[in-house]
């Protein structure tokens, strides 16, 4: 099977990639620009692999998506490619609007007229997957949960874009019958994430001995969800989820800010039992509350597990540790995400 992956090179997407190149029997092509949060070393890794091909072009090239289509024939595609950062949002959202509004848009058009070309079995079992947050919610109060009929409620930059998307591909699927699915998760975590995300920012600062900040009182609360869980269940829905359908997908696993920081640090100091900075704990600064900072996520994956059977595998504890061994385990690959991207962050 052919599968076309956008945004392959970034974090969730490298999962992806992996993990349907683990998986045998696909042929994985990975459109990606290359902007600032995919790291070279991802790229070099997925090189490797046989069945694996990177299209180095931009979601909102509409003449190189439409040949990248013609000339692989995907199967299913499995949109991922998205500015990401709240923080980015706010200071710069004109890139948001670009890749997420736009690139989704160019990226339908361009699915559109393939899968309009197509015929019998193919033009019936072609999916393409739409990846989203549960950001576009909005904030929760201390009850409750996002599911498939959420009123959409974005509060930042980053969450309009993609509540935008959303609604594109959902309207191309009703208007012009394209077999859209549409996913949106909570926060995901793991290796290979951009060190500005709270993780990476956290590990290697506190590893270095900098401060560890934390916005506002840090009791905002997140749903947290394994990068590679995520992964199966994209590469789940892509293959069996009905033409028009909707999955929450999310890690069951709500904690405060502040804990994920205190777990990480707890997890440093075991790693690290020869660190000047233990306990990790007391590098945590409290700074300015970010503007418009949503109080509550929840995620309710009910539709996931009873329609595929699909569960988080990972435990938070089993994640932090995996994730802080990798990130103290792959200096070169930290190294890689660019001077500049990482002194913007303090980690240099």
């Amino acid at each position: 099977m052919n599968v076309l992956v956008t945004g392959g090179a970034g974090f969730i997407g490298s999962a992806v990639c992996h993990q349907l190149l683990d998986l045998g029997g696909h042929r994985v092509v990975n459109l990606d620009c290359l902007s600032y949060a995919a790291n070279p070393l991802t790229v070099a890794e997925l090189d490797d692999r046989p069945g694996y091909l990177l299209e180095r072009a931009d979601v909102t090239d509409a003449k190189a998506v439409a040949e990248i289509f013609v000339r692989h024939r995907p199967d299913r595609v499995i949109h991922l490619a998205a500015e990401s950062h709240v923080d980015r949002s706010i200071d710069a959202p004109a890139g948001f609007i670009d890749t997420n509004i736009v690139g989704t848009f160019t990226l339908l058009e361009a699915a559109l007229r393939y899968w309009q070309g197509l015929d019998g079995a193919a033009r019936h079992s072609f999916r393409l997957v739409h990846v989203s947050t549960d950001e576009v919610f909005g904030s929760l109060g201390p009850d409750g949960r996002f599911d498939e009929n959420s009123r959409y409620a974005p509060n930042s930059p980053y969450a309009a874009s993609k509540a935008a998307a959303d609604h594109l591909a959902r309207a191309w699927h009703a208007t012009y019958g394209l077999p859209v699915v549409v996913t949106n998760c909570s926060n995901n975590y793991g290796p290979r994430q951009f060190p500005e995300k709270l993780f990476p920012l956290l590990i290697l600062n506190a590893a270095a001995g900098r401060p560890l900040p934390v916005y506002g009182d840090g009791l905002q609360v997140r749903d947290w969800l394994f990068v590679e869980d995520h992964a199966r269940a994209l590469i789940e829905v892509s293959l069996r989820a009905p033409a028009g359908s909707s999955y929450m997908i999310g890690g069951d696993c709500q904690r405060t800010n502040l804990e994920i920081v205190r777990a990480i640090c707890a997890e440093l100091d075991r790693a690290l039992p020869d660190s000047p900075h233990r306990p990790h704990e007391k590098l945590i600064t409290h700074v300015a509350d970010r503007p418009g900072h949503d109080r509550r996520y929840a995620t309710d994956s009910t539709r996931m597990g009873r329609d595929f059977g699909w569960y988080p595998q990972v435990s938070l504890e089993d994640g932090v540790a995996r994730t802080v061994r990798w990130y103290l385990d792959h200096h070169s690959w930290c190294a890689g995400c660019g001077d500049a991207a990482l002194r913007r962050q303090g980690l240099q």
